[in-house]
């Protein structure tokens, strides 16, 4: 008996030698490979359809994939597209009213059926249902048909000419996906298809095997997935804790791989740096920080008329006259605003686009060198001068005294004190003022006036702005006719109050032109009207901050699209 246990323990042993790995002359077996990433605000869900930010749309990209993606450069790049239409290899029609997509052949869905055009056009269905809460409808504005013209081919139609035909099915924010396992999840009951929601099918490197709302997301790989097998066996993504927690998390305990939006101050940040176990990333797009010059008067005394267009009859004191705003503009010193406030986060700019690469301007990067002298010259030669020695100078008597308002964020004010100081020499006098940021960015103009930066009830006001990956809708904003009054309910975003009708007609210009250069060109010109005008001063371009482990390659962090948009190339 005792032989015969032996025996027995000694086949198990065995057994377990040969399970895990096996004597030292054994060959051990691979290594479970496991990517792990922290999201300190956890995805509510990886259907981008249903939710709004990025946290969301990062944890369904790992799976879901659009037609095209975005680059770091904001070019597009084919991902279920065999390639990208243009006008040249005859995908966009010439009268910009349709584009037709080509999709690779032999696609499959994560669990193994095919991937047609049809899931396409269902796609196009679901957002577009208004009972569905398709957080990104706005995609397909102007859209009036999306059809499956055979198998691999997809036409979407257009109402009119459109000269960036790329919203729709391009990028993260709006994937394709399965008809058959959404088919009765259009309409009101979207929100209710938790089975759907939680575990989409995907055609993208991994696929979902557990989610835990807010908190956890198990991803294994896809094996029908149709590029180069990717690297990891399985991906954990996992929510909780803070933005330095998750930093710490990478660059100085080295517990996981990758942390997403890392907000924590900059000294902080390069401290965990130096430790040398991460890297921190980060990604610029066109999120320029900019003063706004109002164009009209903001004066107490005007009651209900200020900051009123009024057909052009309101205009301010001052600052309605160039030679002013150009010398505030030459005040600053952009520069050092970037190194001591931003640090990594943010680069000087003289632009308000500032992205992708092809439509920035150069004919402004003059304002990256302060000169305090130059400006108190433009101010004399335009007889802006202190007559009274109080130090203030006055501009056909009034003087030179400024409200300048933004939201309550530390980094705004401690601009707002070193912009105050550069204008103080230079004989301007801002009275500093900052509001919660609910109210000053979502407060009602009506009943939060005073702090509505719509309303902007005062002389200058700061805050970041984003163009997009097309600026056109920008730039439409700055039009004449788009000037927020009491008529529109202070909705239209021409902020700064401003009308100049050279830019209104460069802008048709606009309208009419495709992808190219010529858009470019137009694009470069817009901008550089508007801001050698000095309505808007452009101050910082504002990037966003990531953290990788050092052994973690392939990372090419992306402000245009997810952050995980080429997570298929990760690796070790």
């Amino acid at each position: 008996m005792y032989t015969l246990l032996r025996l027995s323990l000694g086949l198990v042993c065995l057994a377990l030698l040969a399970a895990c790995g096996g004597t030292e002359d054994e060959p051990t077996p691979t290594e479970v490979k496991v990517l792990t990433l922290h999201y300190w605000q956890g995805p509510s869900g990886p259907n981008p359809y249903l939710s709004g930010g990025n946290k969301d749309t990062d944890a369904g990209a790992v799976t879901l994939e659009p037609l095209a993606k975005y680059d770091p450069d904001g070019n597009i790049v084919p991902a279920l597209a065999a390639e990208v239409p243009t006008v040249e290899n005859g995908g966009v029609s010439s009268d910009l009213r349709s584009i037709t997509w080509k999709l690779k052949e032999g696609l499959l869905w994560s669990d193994g059926t095919e991937f047609t055009a049809e899931d396409v056009v269902f796609t196009w269905r679901y957002c577009v249902d208004e009972a569905t809460g398709c957080t990104n409808e706005s995609s397909f504005d102007g859209v009036t048909s999306v059809k499956a013209l055979d198998g691999l081919t997809v036409k979407i139609s257009f109402e009119a000419a459109t000269p960036y035909p790329y919203s729709a099915f391009v990028g993260s924010a709006t994937p394709i996906i399965n008809s058959l396992q959404f088919a009765e999840c259009i309409g009101a009951v979207a929100s209710t298809c938790f089975d759907q929601n939680y575990a989409p099918l995907g055609t993208g490197p991994y696929r979902i095997t557990n989610f835990q709302p807010n908190d956890r997301i198990a991803y294994e790989r896809n094996p029908h997935y149709h590029g180069a097998t990717p690297y990891f066996d399985r991906v954990i993504l996992k929510g909780g804790g803070n933005a330095t927690a998750a930093a710490r998390s990478v660059m100085e305990t080295g517990d996981v791989d990758y942390a997403w939006n890392v907000q924590a101050d900059p000294e902080t940040l390069t401290r965990m740096q130096e430790a040398g176990l991460g890297t921190l990333a980060v990604a610029y797009t066109s999120l320029v920080e900019r003063i706004v010059v109002n164009q009209t008067n903001a004066g107490l005394d005007l009651g209900d008329d200020r900051s009123e267009y009024l057909d052009g009859e309101n205009p301010h004191p001052f600052l309605s006259f160039k030679p002013i705003r150009q010398a505030m503009s030459m005040a600053i010193d952009r520069e050092r605003i970037a190194e001591d406030l931003y640090g990594f986060a943010g680069k000087a700019t003289c632009n308000l686009i500032t992205g992708p690469p092809t439509y920035v301007s150069n004919a402004n990067d003059g304002c990256l060198s302060q000169d305090i002298e130059g400006a108190k010259r433009l101010l004399d030669e335009n007889d802006v001068v202190d007559t009274d020695g109080d130090g203030i100078r006055e501009y056909n008597g009034e003087p030179l005294r400024i409200v300048y308002q933004t939201s309550t964020n530390s980094v705004r004010q401690d601009t707002q004190a070193l912009i105050r100081d550069w204008w103080r020499e230079i004989g301007i006098r801002a009275r500093l003022i900052d509001h919660d940021a609910s109210v000053f960015f979502g407060g009602d103009p009506v009943e939060d006036k005073n702090a509505s930066y719509r309303r902007f009830l005062a002389d200058v006001q700061m805050y970041a702005s984003g163009t997009g990956i097309d600026p056109q809708q920008s730039l439409s904003d700055l039009l004449c006719k788009h000037i927020p009054t009491r008529e529109n309910n202070w909705a239209y975003a021409n902020i700064a109050r401003s009308c100049d009708p050279e830019y209104d007609k460069l802008y048709a210009q606009l309208e009419e032109a495709g992808t190219g250069p010529e858009r470019e060109t137009l694009v470069k010109q817009l901008n550089d009207l508007h801001v050698q005008n000095y309505f808007e001063i452009p101050l910082i371009n504002r990037g966003f901050v990531s953290a990788h482990l050092n052994t973690l390659q392939g990372v090419r962090i992306n402000g245009w699209d997810s952050e995980l948009w080429n997570i298929a190339e990760w690796r070790r």
